[in-house]
């Protein structure tokens, strides 16, 4: 086992890293070495316009979190956002006969395949970042639970392809490399975030974690413990400080300071403030209602929406979360880590990206994230059931 491990987030305004040492055992947080942070360079909308800009500020987040936790960085896990991030359903079936008519984990992995192979058509300039199966069925029924060791003559899946548009994810480990790190493993951002923020029971109830990023708003939907949904929106936080600096006529800094809370006797009235706040947080929030309303879940998630990313640092931001959407709303936290500590949920994607390689460590596995969604997202969750909060 390793004796730290490196997650990078690269944001439109922030490059984020983390730096965690696995913990005594397994049912505890993982120990926070250091964290390092720096402004992003070369991005727009969740994916990198210039390599070389994009890996300074890399370098020099990752120089501040070595620094802070002692230790050279030489490899690390790495998310994937932006805009480019989309979601395709497909469904794969194949006959059990060269098995005997047993369901092996052979058998599972070559269902999945072929629900990948069906979507080619549909994947022109992208690639399969994690392949989520969704529900597997025996003759025609459905498995409730692992279908390994059932028998039967033809077994059928239905899955969750998150794809990436394929530049930006070459660019991205590119950029990554070229600041000295090796990239060990990739993976869609919400799907990190969600690892460390949301409670196994939310997951099963059904809930939607919110990430308000700078220029993005991205989503991820579960039910029964499965990730059903992930979709991303290109607005975020920043339309709400331009939308401040135009009405009033003011510069950008001082919108984004006012945004925050941080102008002292200013002429602007909080009042008219907040009713810009909430009227920009209503659109965004009107995208989630929509999305929800086209995977038919609106009203339907008992767990609610978790709000996590830059822009949840809004003091309103759950209150009219709550108001639109009509569903429990609550702000995210890291599960486990001490409220003293350094990380809190706008961390939650570099961390989530540690607690994703001790889990593969812890479980033994050497694949990448996308080839243990192939092996079913239980496969996933044996390996981080212990991690989750």
């Amino acid at each position: 086992m390793k004796n730290f491990y490196t997650g990078i987030d690269i944001g439109t305004y922030h490059v984020k890293v983390v730096i965690a040492a696995p913990p005594e055992t397994a049912d505890l947080p993982m120990r926070v070495l250091g964290t390092g942070t720096a402004a992003s360079r070369g991005m727009r909308h969740g994916y990198i316009i210039d390599k070389k800009e994009a890996a300074r500020a890399v370098r020099e987040a990752l120089d501040r979190a070595s620094a802070s936790a002692k230790v050279k960085v030489s490899s690390a896990r790495v998310s994937v956002g932006g805009i480019g991030l989309e979601e395709i359903r497909s469904s794969g079936e194949l006959t059990l006969t060269p098995s005997g008519g047993i369901v092996t984990d052979a058998m599972m992995d070559r269902v999945l395949r072929e629900s990948e192979k069906r979507a080619t058509s549909r994947l022109t300039n992208r690639s399969i970042l994690h392949c989520i199966p969704l529900e597997f069925r025996l003759d025609g029924a459905k498995i409730w639970g692992a279908p390994q060791g059932l028998q039967g003559t033809k077994l059928s899946v239905d899955t969750l392809l998150v794809t990436v548009l394929s530049q930006h994810h070459d660019d991205l480990i590119e950029a990554v490399e070229a600041a000295g790190v090796e990239v060990e493993g990739v993976m869609a951002a919400p799907l990190a975030a969600a690892l460390v923020t949301l409670t196994r029971s939310q997951k099963v109830a059904g809930v939607v974690l919110a990430n308000i990023g700078a220029e993005t708003l991205s989503i991820i939907v579960f039910d029964e413990d499965t990730p059903i949904s992930v979709k991303v929106f290109p607005s975020g936080s920043s339309s709400i400080t331009e939308k401040i600096a135009l009405s009033f006529q003011i510069p950008l800094p001082e919108a984004e300071s006012l945004k925050r809370g941080g102008v002292i006797g200013s002429d602007i009235s909080e009042k008219k403030m907040q009713v810009i706040v909430v009227s920009q947080l209503k659109d965004l929030y009107t995208l989630v209602e929509a999305h929800l309303k086209s995977i038919g879940r609106h009203r339907l998630l008992p767990a609610g929406i978790v709000i996590t990313g830059g822009g949840s640092g809004l003091s309103s931001a759950s209150e009219v979360a709550r108001m639109v959407l009509r569903v429990p709303s609550q702000i995210a936290q890291i599960g486990y880590l001490p409220r003293s500590s350094s990380v809190d949920a706008t961390w939650s994607v570099a961390y989530g990206l540690c607690r994703w390689a001790y889990g593969e460590d812890i479980s033994g596995k050497t694949s990448t994230l996308g080839e243990v969604f192939g092996n079913a997202w239980d496969s996933l969750k044996q390996g981080v059931r212990s991690l989750l909060p």
